[in-house]
């Protein structure tokens, strides 16, 4: 079928949808995003340049399942001075430097009770740790524990400039129209603040991919959701339960870009046509052997495999997060990604579209016995291929498992066969009238 994604993805031989992802993320990183605020709707607004996404608002207050849209966010600026009015630590200088959603606050104290306030990371002592008190009217600052021991006992102002505010919550969303009501879903999560790999890398790739296809002609239709973390994703379900019936498979796309395999998370179910093609894709093609079963931690997989939503919905990365030393912190930043492990990721991702694009299940319409190949040209088709034994082999394999109950995937598995080579010849044996959709 003309309308299947082809199994060879558009970046095969291209270093340059790299160079332009990790272009995306050194533009993207400095905005100082959050759950809410100007920050996250100016990364949204620079991906609606390179793809028509759909921005939402929703009201502070909002009910979303259990859970309420939280007041909207807006920092304008804070520090920290010594007595003297130097300036210890600067958000503008990196916005790491302050806890998420903190309040204002605007008081002079001592280093001990500074202290009280502060997070650093003992073990990693040149480095910012990333805190949050997002359902926590309080407020904080985060810096690197060496500078931290070298602070003189005196007092200090501390300076919060913010705002908690009835605002809204933004997210985005693409709809790549396919030839059937069936979805696919791509989630990335969009809240962090000046983290490279996460997830920055899971905006770009999310991004790029959704560009591609809505360049192309395909079967099924892919919708990508761009929202933040955990509130994002509930958010986005709660409002669309009635579109949750067409979702076919899924993927969730986080810390995608570092040096490490690519990572694979079971859905829920465990058994899904998305979880059969990543396997597939990511053993068979990338090399990695890195499976992991479905847990109730992580990312926003948690929410489309909960137990009342139970999409079949995984999540692919590379190295997961809390894995690699950097997570969490200023030194996840772009030296932590690259371009070949994006483009990698990128290609992974049309592969798993395109397994889940054409594995359908066939039935021979003529069971009985082998069917004469010859008379229908099939063995001049043969000829045709670059491997006469295994594309004749690919044939028998069709022709004797495509009972309704095996799909195409499950052929090639069984068959040892390069599963677009086995979708091709299943276009031919279609042609010939040997095959019918079941």
């Amino acid at each position: 079928m003309d309308s299947f994604l082809p199994f060879q993805s558009p970046w095969e031989d291209s270093t340059s949808v790299g160079d332009e992802m990790l272009a995306l993320i050194e533009e993207l990183f400095p905005l100082p995003r959050s759950i809410t605020g100007d920050g996250l709707r100016q990364t949204l607004a620079r991906l609606q340049e390179l793809i028509p996404v759909e921005i939402h608002e929703v009201a502070t207050g909002t009910q979303v399942f259990d859970w309420t849209i939280p007041k909207e966010w807006k920092i304008h600026g804070a520090c920290i001075e010594d007595r003297d009015g130097n300036r210890i630590v600067d958000f503008c200088e990196n916005n790491l430097h302050v806890v998420g959603y903190s309040r204002p606050v605007d008081a002079t104290m001592t280093l001990s009770d500074l202290k009280e306030h502060v997070h650093t990371l003992p073990g990693h002592p040149d480095w910012i740790p990333y805190r949050t008190a997002y359902y926590d009217e309080n407020w904080g600052f985060c810096m690197s524990h060496r500078q931290l021991e070298s602070l003189a006992d005196q007092e200090y102002r501390v300076r919060i400039d913010s705002e908690l505010f009835d605002g809204s919550l933004t997210y985005a969303e693409f709809v790549s129209e396919g030839q059937e009501d069936e979805e696919i879903l791509i989630f990335t999560h969009t809240c962090h603040p000046s983290l490279c790999n996460d997830n920055l890398t899971g905006i770009a790739v999310a991004a790029h991919m959704a560009a591609a296809l809505s360049k192309t002609t395909h079967r099924l239709t892919y919708r990508f959701v761009f929202a933040p973390a955990t509130i994002g994703s509930i958010t986005w379900l709660a409002r669309n339960e009635g579109i949750l019936p067409q979702v076919a498979g899924g993927l969730v796309l986080s810390v995608i870009g570092d040096g490490g395999p690519l990572t694979y998370k079971r859905s829920r179910r465990g058994h899904t046509a998305t979880d059969a093609a990543a396997e597939y894709v990511l053993s068979q093609h990338h090399g990695s052997d890195r499976f992991e079963d479905f847990s109730p931690w992580g990312y926003d997989e948690r929410q489309f495999c909960s137990p009342g939503i139970n999409l079949p919905v995984g999540r692919l990365t590379r190295t997961p997060h809390g894995e690699y030393p950097e997570y969490h912190t200023s030194a996840d930043d772009l030296s932590v990604v690259n371009k070949e492990s994006l483009v990698d990721s990128l290609r992974a991702v049309w592969q798993i579209f395109s397994v889940l694009e054409g594995d359908l299940y066939y039935i021979n319409t003529s069971p009985k016995g082998e069917p004469q190949l010859g008379r229908r040209g099939l063995y001049r088709k043969i000829g045709g291929y670059q491997d006469v034994s295994k594309s004749q082999l690919a044939m028998l394999w069709l022709l004797n498992q495509s009972d309704g109950e095996h799909s195409l995937l499950d052929i090639a598995k069984s068959a040892r066969l390069p599963y677009d080579l086995v979708r091709s010849v299943a276009d031919d044996l279609q042609e010939a009238n040997l095959l019918v959709l079941a």
